[in-house]
Parts: C-alpha cells; structure tokens; sequence
C-alpha cells in the first residue's frame, strides 16, 4: 500500500506542475501533507515536516548566502571577462551558445557543487539567451545535464557517498569510470550542438550588435510613441466644448498612451505591450545589466580582490576547510563589505538579489515537507524494496547492469543519502552472492547522476530554473528524455568498455 501511494503523490506532483496547475512551491506542500493523511500519519505530519525542515536547513543557508556573494560578484563584473570570452567564441551564434553553455557548466562543476555551477553558468549566459531570444529552458537542460555528470566526481557528492556505503575507496570507483563518463560528456555536447542547430534554424545566425541596435531602436521608438504630443487647437477645443470650457484659443499639450486610443496611459497600453508585463520585465531585469559595461556597481580595482576571494573560497569548498554554509555567509559579508562600504548600497545590493533568494529558499524549505514526508512515513523505503524484490533471480550475474539501470529512476524519485546508503548496500550484497564485485556495483550507481540533478528533490535545480526564470514544470518536461538518454549513454559505455 505504501509502495503505491508513494508512487502516485510523485506522479501526482510531477503531472500537476508539468500542467501547471500548481506552483512547485504549493504542490511541494500540499500533495505531501494530502498523501501523509491518505496514509494515515497525518497527526504526525508536523514531525515529519519538522525533520525535513532540520536536514535542509543548512543547504537552505548555504543558497541564500550563495545566492547573494555571487550577485554581488556580478554586480562588481567579476564574471564580465568570461562573458566577454563566450561572446567572442559564440559570435551570436545560437549553436555555439549552447554548446558553449555545456562546456561552462562542465568546467564550474568541477567545483563539486551544483548550485555554484548553476549561479554562474545562468549568470554569465543568461543575458545572451535573453536578448537573442533564445529557448531558456534549453539553457536550463543542457546546464543541468552537463553538471550531472561531472556530480560524479570524487568530491561532488555520489561518489563519496558510494564509497562509505560499501567501504570502498572512492579513486578505485571513480578513475576506472573516466573513459564512460568522457563518453556521457560528449554526448552531452552532441545534445547541445543539436539544440543549437535547432535554435539556430528558428533564429538565424544573428549578431549581437544588430539585435542591441535593433532594441535600442525599439525602445527609443516605444518612447517616442509614449510621449507623442498632440496639438490641440482653440478651435477643437471649443468644438468638443473644452476640458475647461475656456475656449481660450492657447495651445495645449495632452498625451497618449502609444496611440491606443484608450486614453488610459497605463503601461500595458503601450505600443507592444500585452498587458502582462512580460517586455517591461525583460527591461527592468537586472541581470540583463550584464552587458553593459557602464553599470554603477562595476568595481575595476577590486578586480583581483574579488577574484582571489571567490578563488579561496571554492578551494576551502573543496578542502572542507568549514562547513560550506558557513563559508558562503562569510564570503557574502566580506563581499559586500569590502566592495560597498555604504550601508545604503549594502542594502540596495541585498534587495536586488531578494528575489532570488526568496525563491529560491522558498522552495528548498517547500522540498523538504515533500522529503520529510516521503521519508517519514516509509513510503521511500517501501518503494525501493519493491523495486529490489522485482529483479528476477537470473539477473544476478549481471547486477551491476541492474543498478545502473535502477540508478536512473530511483536517485531521482529519492535523494542520494536514501538511494546510496539504503538501497545501494542491498543491491551490492545481492551481486555479491552472485559473483559481482562491490565495486561494480559502486561503478553501476553514478550512471544516474545526470537524471538526478533535474529530480524535484535536489536543492539546486531550484536555483537554476529560479535565476533562470524558467517554470519547473517546462523544464522537467523538456530535460527528462535527454538526461535519461545520457544516463544510457554513460551505462552503455560503461559496459562496452568492461568497466561495468
């Protein structure tokens, strides 16, 4: 019963927001709270929330703070060099701004952390896409997909997790899976130079400084329309009876809004304007301020400064020099401290980058009612069972073929910690008793990973569609096909080359 349930408040949450029938947030909160009443736990649902609210607390810290130091880094150009750097090898070119999205997300990741690599890689070609008018969630996709297989490395998470599952050593898992996950990284650029060409068929080769030129020209145009005078006459003015009744025959001036002829001057009036603010927010989003090389917030002399700080701080990351929550509130504070000494632009900076953060961390706290639930109940562990206990007997030679294979569905419809130290050990003692080698097993386990950073469940795919500005429901529809086929790309591989 438990298995069921389980599985349809997943399915459940994922077709809702898929049809956009409800947020992420709401539907993060109320399915849960729904299905832990169905199971008959409701009384203890405040434990349960409490317990998920506890485990992802810190992970909720450490985007917030992360969120802010590297808005802040944006701000002050930081990463302008580097998008000055993918101009010059996209040359506007939807396929190479794809592909080169695939190849920054490849290289931040080697951080080891998916919400750093998402910040930067939306950051840095979130502007291009915008104004070229390129296909967001495609930026999302192939960021996603390109992180989730460098995840696999020793220092990212998965592994790290497998190897004290089994105890094992984590370069006897990694290093022998280099050649398949090589394979996985190609493939994801072939994914990218695909879309590109898809992009490009819809868009054109375009150049960046015709479509700037073209929107300067609309936007001055737009200003023109909205502050078009009309000359009204003595004479007009005593036909229609006068706004004042004066008939003075003086000149007056009145404005309309965009030749609408509404006389509402409001701005959805406005020449272009749908009435849903969309263009307006396309101008007022800050982040687009990434081009320009004027922004106020630029801080040339502390260039170096900036840049040794961020360098330090991801290398503290990697050594876990402290817990990387703390290390991100640190960061931020020294940041906006050195770069804005002004309270006043403190705060201004803080309020710029609020809404991400509230999003953002919104979700995260939203996730964990969903996890707290689905853990507490036992609904995870009831599903994994079943699954576990419907692998036929003749498939335990080839076991280590099996976990990959149910690495996919079963690292995104959990976390990692349930996946690696509840479901991983079962499976390695099962390939055990049949002559597979728990580090096959180990090995078979990572091919998910690029499945898995898309999963409803991760933190950070919270932070790439929200800074992205990407519905969650658009992304997962688009990403699924395409990480899964990389995660059969990396277990293929892995078995044409022995290492599986």
């Amino acid at each position: 019963m438990l298995t069921i349930l389980g599985f349809t408040m997943i399915a459940t949450f994922l077709v809702l927001i898929m049809m956009k029938k409800m947020s992420p947030i709401a539907a993060l909160v109320l399915i849960p709270a729904l299905f832990c009443v169905f199971v008959g736990k409701g009384a203890h649902l405040g434990d349960y929330v409490i317990e998920g609210v506890g485990t992802l607390a810190p992970t909720a810290a450490m985007l917030m703070f992360a969120i802010v130091y590297f808005g802040v880094m944006i701000d002050v150009g930081l990463f302008d060099p580097v998008v000055r750097g993918i101009l010059k090898f996209c040359k506007a070119d939807p396929m190479r701004i794809v592909v080169g999205t695939a190849l920054l997300a490849a290289i931040v990741s080697l951080d080891g952390d998916g919400s750093t690599t998402f910040m930067i890689t939306v950051s840095a070609m979130y502007p291009l896409y915008k104004r070229l008018k390129m296909s967001l969630v495609v930026m999302t996709g192939v960021a996603a997909t390109a992180n989730g297989v460098m995840n696999t490395l020793p220092w990212g998470g998965p592994t790290a997790r497998a190897a004290t599952a089994l105890k094992l050593d984590a370069g006897d898992i990694f290093v022998p899976m280099i050649p398949a996950l090589a394979v996985g990284l190609v493939a994801v650029i072939g994914l990218a130079y695909v879309l590109g060409l898809r992009e490009r068929k819809r868009l054109g080769v375009l150049s960046l400084a015709d479509v700037l030129e073209k929107e300067k020209a609309e936007k001055q145009e737009e200003e023109l329309r909205e502050t078009e005078t009309v000359l009204v006459g003595a004479g007009a003015a005593g036909a229609s009876g006068g706004s004042d009744g004066s008939g003075d025959g003086k000149v007056r001036f009145a404005k309309t809004a965009g030749g609408s002829g509404s006389g509402s001057g409001t701005d959805a009036d406005a020449p272009g304007g749908s009435g849903s603010g969309a263009e307006e927010d396309d101008v007022d989003d800050v982040r687009l301020q990434g081009l320009d090389p004027n922004r106020a917030t630029l801080r040339p002399k502390l260039y170096w400064f900036n840049a040794l700080l961020t360098a330090v701080l991801l290398t503290a990351m990697i050594m876990e020099l402290l817990p990387i929550p703390v290390l991100f509130l640190l960061a931020a504070a020294l940041a906006l401290t050195v770069n804005f000494p002004n309270i006043p632009d403190q705060r201004e900076r803080l309020a710029a980058h609020a809404d991400n953060v509230l999003n953002v961390s919104g979700m995260v706290f939203a996730a964990a009612v969903f996890t707290g639930v689905l853990q507490g109940t036992g609904m995870v562990d009831s599903m994994a069972k079943w699954l576990v206990d419907g692998i036929p007997d003749g498939m335990g030679p080839h076991m280590a073929i099996v976990t990959g294979a149910l690495s996919l569905p079963l690292t995104y419809f959990m976390s990692n910690d349930g996946f690696y130290f509840g479901v991983l050990p079962v499976l390695a003692e099962a390939g055990t008793a049949h002559g597979v080698s728990p580090l096959e097993i180990a090995r078979a386990s990572l091919v998910g990973q690029p499945l898995h950073m898309s999963s409803p469940l991760v933190p950070a795919v919270y932070v790439l569609v929200g800074m992205a500005r990407v519905d969650f429901g658009d992304h997962t529809k688009f990403v699924v096909k395409w990480a899964a086929l990389t995660s059969l790309v990396v277990l293929g591989s892995g078995i044409l080359f022995g290492i599986i």
